[in-house]
């Protein structure tokens, strides 16, 4: 029993993906390999750990799914040094400079403190939990002491490398400052979140129940509604599973999924922040981190505007508060006014955002010599033929897509998981002849899509008259157990797992299919994979999962058909490229087993994993 519990199919199917890794890293990244290998052993005990345990901690998972620490835990470390294998042979090559790599290491460093350090706050809430038993002999106290040893070694090794790489004392300083402080902000991230709302089920649930809760001073203990947004928040009491009630959906935390929301965000924002020190002055920081200012305009345009975005809501939050003290000294009658005048302040908001303080800050990192509205303008009106005829063949697939699929949700007695995958059709019918075409546009569009998607989620949740309740209404027909009356993510997911493939081989690439690993196993692989399985499917995977064998098959099967036609068109357009048909074999087979096997958000985690091992 206790072997069975521990090679789950999760665990396997991540552990034969780290295998890979590890046996492609060359020798000049042993530090690197040997770092994701410990970092893998003490992810791999805690999750075991935690999943034949009682302990009192905030984090229980739906009874029979895995908490997704080591899925979480090695996801972005191990996409990390798969591009720093790639830009090795680009730098043997003499294709890229060794400021490029340096950069990228220390990326690489950065996330790996961010998982670690958010594995040594798991691993000491299990130490200080009131209920420190096991439910399985396979647990004993021997297991984290042997995860915290491999901890230590972790952080050891680290410094070590900077010590070896670095060119004098104080960048080994700055380096292991910079690395520590990614380590103490992603700890500070999930710890502020799982103490302040122990019951909540999503992370991003928090955050908005945690603006509502801060911004009217009301318990997060009780039911509630917002004053003149008209959405209630639902917080259940601390139930032994941890379920959060929210509507007709019940959704339950997974700590893989907090962990790689919380590791990319800090790594996002201190990228950042680094550019931002950089300009103002780069002795304060590490010289391979300064390589990170030489960045592209579209890359820039993208970061400023998403994380403008994101901290809207705190800066508008004292605008709300304002906003409220002038409405409550007023008449009931004049509700409707303060309705539209509250939407007028949002919108300038909004705009003053997106349109002036943003771009500030683009153009000091970047000195763009112009707005970069403007750029982005006469970026497009560059080839205006290839773009603008793009632009109009996708607002024609949108606006067919969705009114057909909405009509459908409305009438039709077809599932809800179904009728999802048929946006992940949409994806593959919008981004795939883009990308084969005009890649750095689409580049571009995947920023202004997700820009969109941001600000109309914002306008969702507080209501803003006249989109909010709109919105609102067409959202919910495509939701699923991942979202809620409050926050719905699933879009996000898939735009985002087939944006970030093409974001990450941006520059060098020598792998002609990397680009495509979100197009691929998500459009392709998955929608196969959900279709057939729903349809014809009678093996399953486990006897408490939904998955079946036959539909993994058609998934592995229909991803490997796709690539066979894509390498010749890919080919015929002139670029050399190298794709060995063993590792994407490997590749194909552990995202389709993965997708088969997780309960995490498989449209964030399988585009990594074979966007990884494609890199290979």
């Amino acid at each position: 029993m206790a072997s069975l519990s521990f090679w789950n199919g999760e665990r396997a199917v991540v552990l034969l993906f780290i295998s890979a890794i590890l046996f492609s890293t060359p020798f000049f990244l042993f530090s690197q390999a040997l770092a994701l290998s410990l970092l893998t052993i003490a992810a791999l005990f805690l999750d075991i750990r935690l999943d034949n345990s009682n302990f009192s901690v905030p984090f229980k998972t739906r009874p029979g799914a895995s908490s997704g620490i080591l899925l979480g835990a090695v996801t972005l470390p191990a996409v990390l040094i798969s591009r720093l294998i790639q830009l090795s042979r680009a730098f043997s090559s003499h294709e890229i400079g060794i400021e490029e790599l340096g950069y990228l290491k220390v990326q690489y460093w950065a996330s790996y403190a961010s998982c670690l350090g958010v594995l040594f706050f798991i691993f000491l809430l299990m130490r200080c939990s009131p209920d420190n038993s096991c439910s399985n002999s396979s647990c004993s106290p021997q297991d984290l002491k042997f995860s915290s040893s491999c901890m230590v070694s972790c952080a050891a090794l680290c410094c070590v490398s900077f010590g070896i790489i670095s060119y004098c004392g104080s960048q080994t300083v700055l380096l292991l400052l910079w690395v520590l402080f990614h380590g103490l902000a992603a700890v500070k991230l999930i710890q502020h979140l799982l103490n302040t709302f122990p019951s909540c089920a999503s992370i991003g649930i928090g955050i908005v129940e945690r603006f509502c809760q801060d911004l009217y001073a009301m318990p997060a203990t009780s039911d509630y509604k917002c004053p003149k947004y008209s959405f209630v928040v639902e917080i259940s009491s601390l139930s032994p599973n941890l379920l959060l009630p929210l509507g007709d959906t019940i959704i339950s935390l997974f700590l893989g999924e907090a962990l790689l929301a919380t590791s990319g965000l800090v790594l996002y924002f201190g990228d950042m922040l680094g550019c931002t020190i950089a300009k103002i002055d780069g002795n304060w920081i590490p010289l391979d981190l300064q390589y990170g200012v030489k960045r592209s305009e579209i890359s820039t345009i993208i970061q400023g505007v998403v994380l403008g975005l994101l901290l809207f809501p705190i800066l508008f939050k004292f605008g709300l508060q304002l906003w409220e003290y002038i409405a409550s000294s007023g008449h009931s009658e004049a509700r409707p006014c303060n309705e539209i005048g509250l939407a007028l302040f949002f919108y300038s908001s909004l705009a003053s955002i997106l349109i002036v303080i943003i771009p500030s800050w683009m153009q000091f990192v970047l000195d763009f010599h112009m707005h970069p509205l403007f750029w982005i303008i006469r970026f497009v009106l560059s080839e205006p033929l290839k773009r603008l005829s793009l632009c109009i063949y996708w607002v024609g697939v949108i606006y067919a897509s969705v009114l057909r699929f909405y009509n459908i949700s409305k009438n039709s007695k077809v599932e809800r998981i179904l009728l999802r995958k048929y946006y992940h059709l949409m994806a593959v019918l919008m981004f795939l002849p883009a990308l084969i075409s005009q890649p750095k546009f689409l580049d571009l569009a995947f920023g202004a899509a997700l820009a969109v998607f941001l600000a109309l989620e914002i306008i969702r949740v507080w209501r803003i008259w006249p989109l909010g309740q709109l919105v609102h209404q067409f959202m919910n027909a495509f939701t699923d157990h991942r979202d809620s009356n409050l926050l719905i993510v699933s879009h996000f997911s898939l735009l985002l797992g087939c944006a970030f493939p093409i974001w990450m081989s941006s520059g060098y690439n020598d792998r002609p299919l990397a680009p495509f690993a979100g197009i691929l196993s998500l459009g392709i692989g998955d929608t196969m994979a959900s279709m057939v399985g729903h349809k014809y499917g009678v093996l399953r995977w486990s006897k408490t999962g939904k998955k079946t064998i036959e539909g993994t098959a058609a998934g592995i099967t229909s991803v490997l058909v796709a690539c066979s036609f894509l390498l010749p068109l890919l080919a015929s357009t002139g670029h050399i490229f190298t794709q060995h048909w063993v590792s994407l074999l490997l590749a194909v087979t552990a995202s389709g087993l993965l997708e088969a096997y997780t309960a995490q958000l498989d449209n964030a985690f399988i585009p990594l994993i074979f966007y990884s091992l494609l890199c290979l």
